[in-house]
């Protein structure tokens, strides 16, 4: 049963370095769009971010359910406020459409 246990930590540790590296990755798209001025590059850098969202999303429900609840040694990532609010940095981009 120890055995068994341990590769499920295993694996829902590879799940949370999976859905960090999609975080950053969508972080990543988020900021180069604030920094595009071309209206059509940025629509299609926003929609790569919300690709990458809609993967984390999937990700970390496939590791909340896979976690034994009385594990505490896993916590729920919290997600960067910034990455939790779609529209955060552009009002300005909204407001010159």
């Amino acid at each position: 049963m120890q055995n068994n246990n341990n590769k499920k930590q295993m694996s829902v540790g590879l799940m949370i370095q999976r859905c960090h590296r999609w975080r950053q990755k969508r972080k990543q798209y988020m900021d180069q769009a604030r920094q595009t001025p071309d209206e059509i590059e940025r629509e299609r850098i926003l929609q790569m971010a919300e690709h990458y969202g809609r993967i984390v999303n999937e990700e970390q429900s496939k590791i909340d359910t896979s976690r034994d609840p009385r594990d505490k040694s896993f916590t729920r990532e919290e997600p960067d406020e910034k990455l939790d609010d779609e529209d955060g940095g552009f009002p300005d981009f909204i407001s010159q459409l």
